[in-house]
């Protein structure tokens, strides 16, 4: 089975990872371009459009929804899905997979996630502001009904 994030989710994403023509580093000190797609081995941009960015944005949230369906056992509504993408598309996978917010949530316990996606806001050791203001937004969406 295969899902898909909302044009609401991939909304949030785009607000927080905003668009970057050129390569930079981002705060967790990753070469990044376009809607945070952290540039892989092998790969080299100087310059790219913002529809290029959206390509590869897609792609990228494509792992995080494989991810999130690989590594959920319980059933979750859109905005749960959608919130889980973002903060998948974030950290990563493998973050999620040994996750304490993982285990909560395929216990069943949907009311703990909220608190379990606020504490994913450091990067290189750092607490970073635009993380916690992300986790909120993830975890207002997650409660939403």
């Amino acid at each position: 089975m295969h899902r898909n994030i909302t044009e609401q989710g991939l909304e949030l994403v785009k607000s927080f990872e905003g668009f970057r023509a050129t390569p930079y580093y981002c705060s967790g000190n990753v070469l990044t371009i376009g809607f945070g797609h952290a540039v892989r081995q092998g790969e080299t941009f100087m310059e790219i459009t913002q529809e290029e960015g959206e390509k590869l944005l897609k792609d990228d949230v494509g792992t995080a929804e494989r991810a999130v369906l690989r590594l959920t056992k319980v059933p979750l509504e859109d905005n749960q899905f959608d919130a889980l993408c973002s903060w998948v598309f974030n950290v990563g996978s493998g973050a999620m997979q040994r996750s304490g917010l993982r285990q909560k949530l395929n216990r069943g316990e949907y009311n703990e996630v909220p608190t379990e996606l606020k504490k994913w806001v450091y990067a290189g050791g750092k607490k970073i502001k635009g993380l916690m203001w992300r986790r909120e937004a993830e975890a207002i969406l997650f409660e939403f009904m």
